[in-house]
C-alpha cells in the first residue's frame, strides 16, 4: 500500500532521494553533526510506523555501495530532496543531485569507538578533548569507516573512525563510550640518534694511552755496595723498556761476549767491569760517578794477591802438663 502517492509501503521507512550540501539552504550548523533535512512527507511516513527516537536512518550510495549512518534534525525540505551535510557526501562518494537511499536503523548503543586524526595538527589544540566531546554532542551515531569534521578555531580538523564496538554502526546518544586514539595519519616516529664519531673519539684516545704506557719490569736495578767498591761478577741489568738505542750481548762459540754499542764498551767487558749504560739514558747526577768509572776502567789496575786460604786444625798444640 503505498502512503499518498510518494511511493512509501511496507511496515519500514525506505525512499529514495536526491542529496544536496548544506549550502543549498540557510541551515550551516548541519555541517558540525550528522543530521539531514527530510521533506515533511517523510515525517508522516515515520509517524504512522511508530518509529522509535531518536530516529536514524542509513544512508546508502547504491553506484558506490558506500553506507553511512545519521540523525534527522528537520522536516522542511522540498518534497523528493534532503539535505546533508558536505563531509557526509564526501564519505558516500556523492555529487550535488545525486540519488542516495534512505532506510531507518535501528543501532546499538557504543562502548567502544577509536579514532585517527588526519593531521597532528589536532593534538596541538590546548584541549583537544573537550573539542571533541563539544562535536560529538551534535552527533547521534557513528560508522567504522566515516570520516567526521571537527570545526575549530576557524579550522576543520578530520577524524577517521576506525573502530566501534558492539558493531560497525553505533548510537552515541546517552550512553557512556569508552574513546581511544590512534596516532594521526601523518605522524612519523623520531630517528634514534647514530653514534658520532666524536663519541668515540674518547674511548679510543684512552686505549691508545693505555698501549703506550711503560708496562712494569721486575728486578731491573743495579747493585752497589756499601763500601763503594766496585761489585765483581755482577751480571749485567737489563735494558728499561722502551730504549731502543740499547741492543744486548750476544755470545760466539769461544765464551767471549761481543758488545755491539761502542769499541770503549768492549775494553771494559774483556777487562771484567760492568758497563751501566750509555750516558743518554742516565739521568744527570749519575753522569759524573759514571765518567769517574770509565778513567779508572781505562787505567790498569794492580793484580791483587792471593789471600791464603782457611784451613782447619793447623795451629799448635799444647799439653796440660807443661
Amino acid at each position: 500500500m503505498f502512503f499518498e502517492g510518494y511511493g512509501y509501503h511496507g511496515t519500514s521507512f525506505e525512499q529514495n532521494y536526491r542529496c544536496y550540501p548544506a549550502s543549498f539552504i540557510e541551515k550551516p550548523q548541519i555541517e558540525s553533526g550528522d543530521k539531514i533535512i527530510m521533506p515533511p512527507s517523510a515525517l508522516d511516513r515515520l509517524a504512522s510506523l511508530h518509529i522509535d527516537y531518536p530516529m536514524l536512518f542509513e544512508l546508502r550510495n547504491n553506484s558506490t555501495e558506500r553506507v553511512s549512518h545519521c540523525g534527522v534534525l528537520e522536516f522542511i525540505a522540498e518534497e523528493g530532496m534532503i539535505y546533508m551535510p558536505y563531509w557526509m557526501m564526501e564519505n558516500l562518494l556523492l555529487q550535488e543531485g545525486d540519488i542516495v537511499r534512505v532506510k531507518n536503523a535501528t543501532l546499538p548503543k557504543g562502548t567502544y569507538v577509536k579514532l585517527q586524526p588526519h593531521t597532528k595538527d589536532f593534538l596541538d589544540i590546548s584541549n583537544p578533548k573537550a573539542i571533541l566531546e563539544t562535536t560529538l554532542r551534535n552527533y547521534s551515531c557513528l560508522t567504522t569507516g566515516d570520516s567526521i569534521m571537527v570545526a575549530y578555531n576557524n579550522k576543520k580538523y578530520y577524524i577517521d573512525i576506525i573502530e566501534t564496538k558492539p558493531s560497525n554502526a553505533i548510537t552515541i546518544i546517552e550512553t557512556d563510550c569508552e574513546v581511544d586514539f590512534a596516532p594521526p595519519l601523518d605522524y612519523k616516529e623520531p630517528e634514534k640518534p647514530k653514534a658520532s664519531a666524536s663519541s668515540k673519539a674518547p674511548s679510543q684516545v684512552e686505549e691508545a694511552q693505555v698501549d703506550t704506557e711503560p708496562k712494569f719490569s721486575p728486578f731491573t736495578g743495579v747493585g752497589r755496595r756499601l763500601d763503594g767498591k766496585p761489585m765483581i761478577g755482577q751480571p749485567q741489568p737489563a735494558s728499561s723498556y722502551g730504549s731502543k738505542d740499547k741492543q744486548p750481548a750476544v755470545a760466539n762459540g769461544s765464551g767471549q761476549t761481543s758488545a755491539v754499542s761502542s769499541s770503549q764498551n768492549t775494553a771494559r767487558q774483556s777487562q771484567g767491569k760492568l758497563v751501566f749504560g750509555s750516558n743518554a739514558s742516565r739521568g744527570p747526577k749519575e753522569t759524573p760517578k759514571e765518567t769517574g768509572k770509565e778513567k779508572t776502567a781505562e787505567q790498569p789496575q794492580p793484580e791483587k794477591k792471593e789471600e791464603p786460604k782457611f784451613q782447619a786444625f793447623s795451629g799448635k798444640k799444647y799439653s796440660l802438663k807443661g
